[in-house]
């Protein structure tokens, strides 16, 4: 879950007339173990870690009868046909990203509407005629297979491209012609947090060694992460290793190549909050990899190279990050010079376009962009179409620049941005079919417990009233460094059109302010983050926004470990609750896939008694308590999840449905060929949406009325 790694999940709800949220369930019933451990002392019972067995009867037995008895409920809600209606209407939009250009031709995706993935297309001119280059949905009947990468080699002739199957992290790498489309015979199995970095006539991609006959390779943990050099027209299995540390088999390795192939960029993460840097001149035969920035308390990513110059941007003395150059002849840490110093703003995201550096910096969780010359002068702020969040895409000896801005309201209109002049031109715009000026977004700053100001963003129809009954679903995260910044979704229309409140905070433990933000909310200080999500609920009540069975609070990832330590700790102030393929068992949460890498951000169980202490005093799993009227709760997970494993949500359930003294409905939803929710199609998005929504909308009393 470090920043290559992530994914944030949003939702929103409904509920319907004449259909009570009274409903009856009898759930399944649910063996329990024996199954004790003992840390520092204490003993812990884990009477579901059968449910951590992924390929056993017992437990796809257990799957089916839970999702029959959730299908039951869902199907119970008298508006869901009509609520999915709704939502696939609103969904049925064209979506275009920002083209990029690449050897004289501009490459986008689009999406008609309702297509399970977005379709790559290709366009000699900036605003010529388009053709498909590369359709992921044709590679499977569901569209459960997605594409997750593509990179060019460097003289245009051939497209690497990655794909995954079901949602999983796992990669396949292939290999076309660029011009004919022709696939060739090279096909790379086992690849995971990778891309294909080029280098002549081949590329470097990282992978682990392909799983043992009698493992899971979904939930078993991975370890010994590679980085090799694969030759076209050769098989895998003559793949040349390049990097390998078995010292730390729990870490992961990535490769990169500047524009003109001339120099590889290794880095080592998932041992502490950054990442270690290395470098290999490929102008000189066997040339050694050398490390040249150590300290992976800190980032460094390289942005790319320009002559001798190697432009990287670091937190390292800088906790709002700094861009810094190293010389290619001496690149040592050392040695590096400051080139865009750090502000009060913290950088969000760099780039160099053109041969020029565009900078991207939140104020307040919102975007601010500047151009700085290559010597790193400010040459001027790029006037952005209002608040909201931006991206920019262009290639280094390219001038020609694009970037996408969105807000709550606005979803995605890409730019054209002349540099020099700097002018921004309209260039694509979605068509969403609903009335954008009829809402409005506000940001306000309440205090948490212990009295730091925490931002959240507010979207709802103008006009409404602070009467205390106004229905809210309340997102966050808090974890990782991740910034909330405004997005928009489809899936939150019909809940606004409905009199809905989005409520979006920006809790500890995200970056929106940078590197001691981000320490505000990890290892013995995460019940900052836990504090900063309740204040925010409390503030909506004191504020008569809204009343406590009004508000829904949803997250996912860590977002979803955020829903179940918040509605354990205070199931009194929620209306409901969405944990989304949540990190719920804290005690073993690293004994998983790359559960591992979060350590940076959680500490362990086995660290010490302090650590374990603390850990055991949040996990959700573990402070669910006997007899207790827990909110409305769907949990939701997927089979394909090798991130944070189901197992994480089956056992969350289990305890759920023992402690939960039957007032409240408490369900989980278990989505199959779907994984932690990249790449999942339309068709499932939907599905699921319609459920969450539903879910949220009939046990808040809310009843919809759909344009």
């Amino acid at each position: 879950m470090k920043k290559f790694i992530i994914f944030t999940l949003m939702v929103g709800m409904i509920l319907a007339a004449g259909c009570s949220p009274k409903q009856q369930v009898k759930y399944p019933h649910t063996e329990k173990g024996e199954v004790t451990d003992t840390y520092f002392g204490t003993k812990v019972a884990d009477p579901y870690r059968w449910l951590e067995d992924d390929r056993s009867q017992s437990t796809a037995n257990w799957v089916a009868a839970q999702n029959a008895v959730t299908k039951t409920y869902l199907e119970g809600i008298d508006f869901r046909p009509a609520l999915l209606k709704r939502l696939t209407e609103l969904a049925n939009y064209e979506r275009i990203s920002a083209p990029v250009k690449r050897h004289g031709r501009y490459y986008f995706t689009r999406n008609d509407g309702l297509q399970n993935q977005s379709v790559y297309y290709v366009q000699d001119s900036k605003d010529g005629n388009a053709r498909v280059f590369l359709d992921p949905n044709k590679l499977s009947d569901d569209g459960t297979v997605a594409l997750a990468g593509m990179s060019f080699s460097k003289d245009g002739k051939y497209t690497a491209y990655l794909v995954s199957r079901s949602g999983s992290d796992w990669r396949e790498i292939y290999v076309m012609e660029t011009e004919s489309g022709k696939l060739l015979d090279d096909h790379i199995l086992w690849a995971k947090f990778s891309g294909a970095s080029w280098e002549g006539d081949g590329f470097y991609y990282s992978a682990y060694d392909a799983p043992e006959a009698n493992s899971s390779a979904y939930s078993d943990v991975n370890e010994n992460h590679k980085i090799y050099y694969h030759k076209l027209g050769t098989p895998q299995s003559d793949d040349k290793l390049i990097f390998q540390n078995p010292a730390y088999p729990k870490r992961f390795y990535h490769a990169s190549t500047n524009d003109e192939e001339t120099m590889l960029f290794l880095d080592e993460s998932g041992a502490n909050l950054g990442n270690r840097l290395f470098c290999k001149d490929l102008t000189k035969k066997n040339a050694p990899i050398v490390e040249i920035a150590s300290d992976d308390r800190y980032e460094y990513g390289v942005l790319g190279t320009v002559g001798n110059k190697i432009i990287i941007l670091t937190n390292q003395g800088a906790p709002m990050r700094r861009v810094m150059v190293a010389d290619t002849k001496d690149p040592k840490f050392e040695q590096w010079k400051v080139l865009i110093p750090e502000t009060e703003s913290v950088i969000d995201g760099a780039r160099i376009i053109g041969g020029k550096l565009i900078i991207s910096y939140l104020k307040d969780a919102c975007s601010r962009a500047y151009v700085y010359n290559i010597n790193g002068e400010k040459e001027h702020e790029v006037e952005l179409p209002g608040i909201g969040s931006v991206g920019f895409t262009g290639t280094p000896d390219e001038k020609e620049c694009f970037y996408t801005f969105t807000s709550f309201t606005v979803p995605g209109n890409i730019y054209a941005y002349d540099m020099d002049a700097n002018t921004s031109q309209l260039y694509r715009a979605p068509n969403v079919q609903f009335a954008p000026d009829d809402y409005t977004t506000e940001q306000v700053f309440y205090p948490s417990k212990d009295g730091t100001k925490i931002p959240l963003f507010l979207t709802y129809k103008k006009g409404l009233q602070k009467n205390g009954n106004n229905p809210v679903y309340l997102y966050g995260y808090g974890g990782f460094d991740i910034s909330m910044t405004p997005s928009f979704s489809t899936s939150r229309i019909p809940f606004l059109e409905n009199g809905g409140i989005y409520a979006q905070a920006c809790l500890r433990g995200g970056g929106e302010y940078g590197e001691a933000w981000h320490l505000a909310g990890t290892k013995l200080h995460k019940q900052n983050v836990f504090d900063d999500f309740i204040a925010a609920a409390e503030y909506l009540i004191e504020s008569n926004y809204t009343q406590t069975k009004k508000i829904a609070i949803v997250g996912g990832s860590n977002g979803g470990l955020l829903v179940g330590a918040c509605m354990t700790q205070r199931p009194d102030l929620f209306g409901v609750c969405i944990p989304q393929v949540g990190v719920m068992d804290m005690l073993r949460y690293h004994k998983f896939t790359i559960g591992w890498n979060w350590a940076s951000d959680y500490g362990t169980s086995e660290d010490n008694s302090e650590m374990f202490n603390y850990l055991y005093s949040y996990s959700p799993l573990h402070n669910l308590v006997p007899n207790t009227a827990y909110p409305p709760t769907l949990v939701t997970t997927a089979d394909h999840d090798d991130r944070v494993v189901p197992a994480h949500s089956f056992k969350f359930a289990a305890r759920l449905q023992e402690c939960n003294d039957g007032t409240h409905p408490t369900l989980i939803r278990i989505d199959t060929k779907a994984g932690h929710g990249s790449g999942k199609p339309m068709s499932k998005v939907l599905e699921e949406q319609t459920d969450i929504y539903g879910f949220i909308m009939y046990n808040l009393g809310v009843e919809p009325v759909f344009n």
